[in-house]
């Protein structure tokens, strides 16, 4: 599943992870850090949405 970020665009894929940011590929959104932010505009979990 992937979520995007209701601010900028910025695109979570949950097979892919997010290396940059240190997540392993295949970890689930809900399973992100409780402070985990967008990489390009910084805002929180709550602002993204599941597409």
């Amino acid at each position: 599943m992937k979520y995007v970020c209701d601010v900028c665009g910025w695109e979570y894929d949950e097979e892919l992870g997010c290396p940059e940011c240190g997540i392993a590929p295949g970890t689930p959104f809900e399973n992100l850090p409780d402070d985990f932010a967008c990489p390009l505009c910084g805002v929180g979990k709550e602002d993204f949405s599941a597409q």
